[in-house]
């Protein structure tokens, strides 16, 4: 009996309700698993993503992309590759790379981790600059227009952030795919090679040191200090581009990295398709400093981010330090395009067929002397003719036949020199098929 009155009932509701309310407060825990899982993988998948990829052999792509196996490399020992294969070959490496290397193409991702990213996303657009660079000056180092050059540079030109079709990555295979026929078309003959000329060289030289010049001046506006920079760039204050934000230094920073590793290996090629052209010239000195200068741009980082320091301060600048190599590298570029401008070499079979009417004209002057030589002696002879005509006679006949045999003398010279003459002109079709 309640002590207060009267004892409510309990409410028979309120234990159901109790009993069959679900406990929602476990959920958020495998959700919070998911999310550090996520984050952790998208990690490590970024700081995979975010390494460089390895350099390559430039005469080893051009076996590989020409076929590879033992029948390519026995026919590369053999014959050798016409001019501009290995130019070929290693555009379409550089291009292969960006789309074979860990997490291929990234500048145009739209999902983590490739939109977190941004130092890989600057240094595949540094290397597709160059490639679109190299693919404009094709037209300009073969010998002959080419349909493959204009779609090439046509396909390259598109935004490099497309990501609808047709998205960066499909314009980047048929890119590839053009370059591999016309590559075949220079092995088996049915394209045109490269002219033995510096010309083009000197063109696509001129477009990489405006690329460098351009490289340098970012890399400089790092700077807080535009007297410091002025001094660097060697132009004026005002002049000066505007200063880098923070958080685009090291953009910029990966965007001269990717120039460089491609700029190595299409000098590197360039070198193995026009080394006597550079020789000509007296640039191979030059061309080797300019690999070493772009070699010390590919240097390993040992900091764990791109630092922007000032001065003799406690930290580094990393930019200041690229555009050091990048400014070397200008020069060095802009001193070998005036070099290699208006070198040419002659054709393999020009020399042979100059050469046999060279070989001709001392033979036949020496024989057109010996023949007006011969009758002055006559013409001497003749005032003993009146005291002596039978000793002129037999003079006159002596002459006679030494005239005959010099006459002989010259015709069995002259008749060996037409096979000659027309060796040199097989070779000349040779070169021309």
């Amino acid at each position: 009996m309640s002590i207060f009155g009267k004892r409510k009932a309990a409410d028979p509701k309120r234990g159901t309700e109790a009993l069959e309310r679900p406990e929602y407060g476990w959920i958020w825990k495998p959700l919070l698993v998911l999310a550090v899982l996520y984050l952790v993988v998208t990690m490590a998948l970024g700081i995979w993503w975010s390494r460089p990829p390895a350099s390559f052999d430039v005469e080893r792509a051009s076996t590989m992309q020409r076929g590879g196996g033992a029948e390519a490399a026995a026919q590369e020992k053999t014959l050798p590759a016409a001019r501009g294969a290995v130019t070929t070959a290693a555009l379409m490496a550089s291009i292969g790379t960006l789309l074979d290397k860990p997490g291929g193409y990234l500048r145009n991702d739209l999902m983590p981790p490739g939109l977190w990213l941004d130092n890989m996303p600057n240094w595949e657009y540094g290397v597709l600059r160059q490639s679109r660079d190299m693919a404009e000056t094709l037209p300009e180092l073969a010998t002959t227009e080419h349909d493959a050059f204009e779609e090439i540079h046509r396909r390259l030109m598109a935004s490099s952030q497309d990501w609808l079709y047709p998205s960066v990555e499909h314009r980047l295979e048929q890119s590839h795919e053009v370059l591999g026929d016309y590559l075949r078309g220079l092995a088996d003959g049915s394209a045109a090679g490269f002219a033995a000329s510096g010309d083009g060289l000197s063109r696509w030289l001129a477009r990489v040191e405006g690329r460098l010049d351009s490289l340098t001046r970012r890399l400089s506006a790092s700077v807080g200090e535009r007297e410091a920079l002025r001094d660097l760039v060697d132009i004026d204050a005002d002049e000066l581009a505007v200063q880098t934000p923070w958080y685009q230094v090291d953009d910029i920073f990966f965007e001269a990295r990717g120039t460089g590793w491609a700029l190595i290996h299409l000098l590197e090629a360039l070198e193995r398709d026009f080394g006597d052209v550079i020789e000509a010239a007296g640039a191979s000195d030059g061309w080797q400093q300019l690999i070493a200068e772009l070699n010390m741009t590919q240097r390993r980082i040992w900091s764990p981010m791109i630092l922007n320091g000032s001065g003799f301060g406690l930290f580094a600048n990393h930019s200041l330090v690229m555009a050091n190599y990048t400014v070397r590298a200008r020069e060095l570029a802009a001193d070998l395009a005036s070099r290699l401008e208006g070198v040419e070499l002659e054709a393999p079979g020009e020399p042979s067929e100059a050469a046999a009417p060279e070989t001709l004209e001392p033979e036949t002057e020496s024989a057109e002397e010996t023949s007006a030589e011969e009758p002055s002696s006559g013409e001497e002879a003749a005032p003993t003719e009146e005291s002596e005509p039978e000793g002129a006679a037999q003079e006159q006949e002596g002459a006679a036949q030494e005239q005959g045999e010099t006459e002989e003398d010259a015709q069995e010279q002259q008749e060996p020199s037409a096979p000659e003459s027309q060796d040199g002109g097989e070779e000349e079709e040779e070169a021309e098929n």
